[in-house]
């Protein structure tokens, strides 16, 4: 378990903008709009992984900062390496009125709401009024490359699930966290 909190940790706080070019090379292909199709990945990755089975129960899903999202963000990794090729299962916390500015990511994302209400709506302004309100079980799965942005009612835990390695954009840099990480060195 250490050693998955390590690569997470070491992970997200490396993880760049640079991340969107994560599925190219790997057999991908763009779509008409530009949208890359990470999928073909999953077969390539999944050849190369050691089954391994894993099972984790409430107490021994280890947060942390989520350094990639806005502060006040957890997250747990419970499969893969979101800096490597491969499926990636994380699980991410987010507190009462949170909000995750406008982004997107450079292969298509699938995610649970667990617990909580979770906003999500598309576009590169956000506006609170658009998008669905997620609640426990909602599924919700998301295209490379969608502009997307979401708020949290009440404390929101999260399942995503994604072929690595995992990155995001914010369509205005300056809502980027690791820029203002950066910045305060």
């Amino acid at each position: 378990m250490l050693v998955v909190a390590a690569r997470f940790a070491l992970a997200f706080a490396a993880a760049t903008s640079a991340a969107v070019a994560g599925c190219e090379g790997r057999g991908t292909q763009q779509d008409n709009a530009g949208a890359v199709n990470c999928e073909s990945a999953v077969v390539a990755a999944d050849r190369d992984a050691s089954p391994v089975h894993r099972t984790f129960t409430q107490d021994q899903i280890k947060w942390q900062d989520a350094k990639a999202l806005p502060a006040g963000a957890q997250m747990a990794v419970l499969e893969g390496d979101p800096a490597k090729p491969g499926f990636i299962a994380m699980r991410i916390k987010l507190p009462s009125g949170y909000r995750i500015p406008p982004h997107y990511h450079p292969c298509q994302e699938r995610v649970t709401v667990l617990s909580g209400t979770f906003h999500l709506a598309s576009g590169e302004k956000f506006d609170e009024k658009a998008g669905a309100a997620l609640t426990a079980g909602a599924y919700t799965t998301m295209p490379a490359g969608m502009r997307h942005y979401a708020w949290a009612d009440g404390e929101t835990i999260l399942q995503l699930t994604t072929i690595g390695p995992w990155g995001i954009t914010y369509v205005n840099e300056a809502d980027d966290p690791r820029r203002q990480q950066t910045a305060g060195r």
